[in-house]
């Protein structure tokens, strides 16, 4: 299994995993939480689930151009950014412990810069 290959079943996991999380806030959390923490905890699932996909399309756009550094950065990143971004929100919702909130913001940087990977990654390929 090639690196990429992993990416898109990381990305089908996420995916996964995300829907389980929506359904748990949805019908778990929504009598035990404020609403503002409740809105925290849908914000993680939302971008779990956008980075979930763009999980699967790094390994789409990784079987099209190749398998560059850029692309398995840009990967790895979303892949960390799941966990920094998403993650933070999900502790910081269920536990109110406000030490999670200063993690979310290395999340969301790790979500830009594998963005701005992709973008080169494509603009500069000789395949796209």
């Amino acid at each position: 299994m090639t690196m990429f290959s992993k990416f898109g079943a990381f990305g089908a996991a996420h995916a996964g995993l995300a829907v389980i999380l929506g359904a748990f806030g949805a019908h778990s959390l929504k009598d035990k939480l404020p609403d503002d923490m409740l809105a925290v905890f849908e914000t993680g699932v939302r971008y779990h689930m956008y980075h979930a996909l763009g999980l699967i399309l790094v390994a789409i756009i990784a079987d099209r151009i190749g398998e560059t550094k850029g692309i398995r950065w840009a990967g790895r990143l979303m892949h960390l950014g799941i966990f920094l971004f998403s993650g933070s929100l999900y502790a910081l919702s269920i536990t109110e412990l406000s030490l999670f909130g200063p993690i979310t913001p290395l999340g969301g940087v790790s979500f830009i810069a594998a963005w701005v990977l992709v973008v080169r990654a494509l603009w500069t390929s000789r395949r796209a």
